[in-house]
């Protein structure tokens, strides 16, 4: 019986944060750039790189909820915007942290906490096909995410339609309790800034209707001549489904044809930025090495680590700053975290996951 297909959601760049606006839930925004929103009582990460020991720039922040748990839930990703880090390349100079609160009193608290450690991780997303369902039976737990606070710009589609309106609030709100306010912002003020923007979310399978494959097409033929490949037969098929791999019959090595997949699929929205899918399939843009295919544990509960999101190229474009020496080059950035989403009573400072750099294999290719 085949796997059944987690849902894949598309986060895109929408509309610029003016300002640092003040009011209660900042952190509920997703974005990229700017400067790290702080839960309430857990601090807002302030990571520096392990080549230059510089402040890292915050590249994405992404609220990300898990239906069936207590927890308002962050990920944040960090990179180094230096040019001597290679514009945020290599494993020291990226880092993915995790930062949850509860949401209820401290008796619910406590109960919830209890429930938490024993939920199963696959549990939480069960039914995430089903949204929206009037069904009268109490739902399972499932997963639910919230990319940005402005859907003007995004399809007018049924899953933009279940974003709320979202504000940001200053970041020292909510520091860790040894850093006062005006430290905590002094801290952040150091760090290089990208210019912040919301995201908002639309579902992959209703954006791909709107879309043509030409642009992947053009791509591909570049790519074609410069290998001196014969992807005539690759090139006549339609977008591929999961299961629909006929495309991978023909004679090309196993990089192209990873590439070949990675470029199909993106086509259908090529301004995407992140690509959502909790405990589903990265897609990837080279083979998978050693470090994906062996994946360490949780460092603080020793559970698995599932895939959550990645970073996808059009980003790299969209992160600007008024500084012109600041930039980070990638392929696609792999985010892994806690099957469990594990979170220790009392935790005050974030907790670092595990992102795993796809170098760009022909940067030109992706312009």
């Amino acid at each position: 019986m085949a796997a059944v297909r987690k849902p894949v959601l598309l986060g895109l760049r929408d509309t610029a944060v003016h300002g640092r606006p003040t009011g209660s839930g900042a952190w509920t925004a997703s974005k990229l750039g700017g400067l790290p929103d702080a839960l309430p009582v857990v601090g807002a990460p302030r990571p520096v790189c392990g080549r230059c020991r510089q402040p890292l720039a915050l590249v994405v922040q992404v609220y990300c909820p898990l239906e069936g748990s207590p927890f308002h839930r962050l990920l944040y990703v960090f990179a180094c915007p230096r040019p001597r880090c290679g514009g945020g390349g290599g494993a020291r100079s990226w880092k993915v942290f995790r930062s949850q609160c509860l949401q209820m009193g401290e008796r619910e608290a406590q109960d919830a906490q209890k429930q938490e450690n024993g939920l199963a991780a696959e549990d939480w997303c069960e039914g995430a096909d089903d949204w929206g369902s009037d069904s009268e039976e109490v739902p399972p737990p499932q997963l639910t995410v919230d990319f940005g606070s402005d859907t003007h710009s995004a399809r007018d589609t049924d899953c933009t339609a279940r974003l709320q309106e979202l504000h940001l609030q200053d970041s020292a709100v909510g520091a860790a309790p040894s850093v006062s306010p005006g430290e905590e912002m002094a801290l952040l003020s150091q760090a290089p800034q990208f210019l912040p923007y919301y995201m908002c979310v639309v579902d992959e399978d209703d954006y791909g209707d709107f879309v043509s494959l030409d642009h992947a097409r053009s791509l591909l033929r570049e790519y074609q001549q410069k290998e001196g490949m014969d992807m005539e037969q690759l090139l006549s098929q339609s977008l591929p489904g999961d299961g629909d791999e006929k495309y991978e019959k023909a004679t090309i090595k196993s990089g192209d044809k990873i590439f070949y997949k990675f470029m199909k699929r993106i086509a259908a929205c090529q301004e995407q930025i992140l690509r959502y899918s909790w405990s589903g399939e990265p897609l990837f843009l080279t083979c998978p090495t050693s470090e994906i295919t062996e994946l360490p544990a949780c460092s603080y509960c020793g559970v698995r680590r599932i895939f959550e999101f990645q970073l996808m190229p059009a980003l790299v474009s969209m992160l600007r700053s008024t500084d012109l020496g600041l930039s980070v080059e990638f392929g696609t950035i792999l985010i892994y975290t806690c099957e469990k989403s594990c979170w220790p009573e009392n935790q005050q400072t974030p907790m670092e996951e595990l992102c795993i750099i796809q170098e760009d294999p022909d940067e030109p290719l992706f312009n």
